[in-house]
């Protein structure tokens, strides 16, 4: 159901079975899949593309003009995926010509009140970005993250899957993945064991990957100096590759 007060101009393109609340602006260039629910209040603008099953409450700002000084009205994208919940008062801006001209936003992902998704930033599936939570610029986050209240990542950092960022943390540098990080600036505290344990990781899997972890935070060593025996663990398990791979390719360094 469309409310007859909702604004939506004509390049609009709507799917099927949307439900679309008083008041609410859909603007040119934004396409919005099928089954999504969209409250009162909403300002949708383009070029905006929204997949299917997407939730948007009351209050909430999509595919705004970025916050970037050198922007100066190119023509740029955001691209949403499938099943994500977007709760009141979310921003979320398109990308710079100065990137990849786009911002991305995966799947089934639960942005609670207040989260910020600033220009190119590209997220993944699954994750949760708890009230207030604040993502800069060009921010690249895996699968399956969690970011506490109110805690937020500096311009071009790199979140790696399954890490958890704990409420209030600033996260200045990449966060490989399985990591677990606090305070300010954001440290490592260990991973993220537990979360692996619920999304059904294999026990030899965890014990891997936390061998891999105490080579590179409890040995005192520097990342150049373990990386011969990382490349050795990274051989046999993937989930260790993956962990291996981000810490010897992080360009800002990693949270230490």
């Amino acid at each position: 159901m469309i409310h007859p007060q909702a604004i939506i101009e004509t390049g609009a393109k709507i799917g099927n079975n949307v439900q679309i609340g008083p008041w609410t602006y859909i603007a040119n260039d934004v396409e919005i899949g099928d089954d999504c629910v969209i409250h009162s209040h909403v300002v949708i603008k383009g070029p905006t593309k929204i997949g299917n099953g997407n939730h948007i409450f009351q209050y909430a700002s999509v595919g705004e003009d970025c916050q970037d000084k050198k922007y100066a009205g190119e023509k740029t994208r955001l691209e949403i995926g499938n099943n994500n919940v977007f709760r009141e008062n979310c921003t979320i801006h398109r990308g710079t010509i100065q990137d990849e001209s786009v911002t991305i936003i995966g799947n089934d992902n639960l942005f609670m009140a207040g989260a910020h998704v600033a220009h190119d930033c590209v997220i993944g599936n699954n994750g949760i970005f708890a009230n207030l939570c604040t993502l800069a610029g060009h921010c690249h986050v895996g699968d399956w993250v969690i970011f506490g209240g109110m805690s937020g990542a500096h311009q071009f950092s790199h979140i790696g899957s399954h890490a958890f960022v704990g409420g209030g943390a600033i996260v200045l540098k990449d966060i490989p993945p399985y990591v677990m990080v606090a305070g300010h600036p954001a440290k490592p505290f260990g991973l993220n064991s537990e979360g692996l344990k619920r999304r059904g990781f294999d026990k030899d899997v965890i014990l891997q990957v936390k061998r891999a972890y105490r080579e590179v935070y409890r040995k005192g060593l520097k990342v150049e100096e373990a990386a011969a025996a990382l490349a050795a663990m990274a051989k046999d398990t993937a989930e260790v590759k993956a962990f291996v791979d981000f810490v010897l390719n992080s360009k800002r360094g990693i949270v230490r």
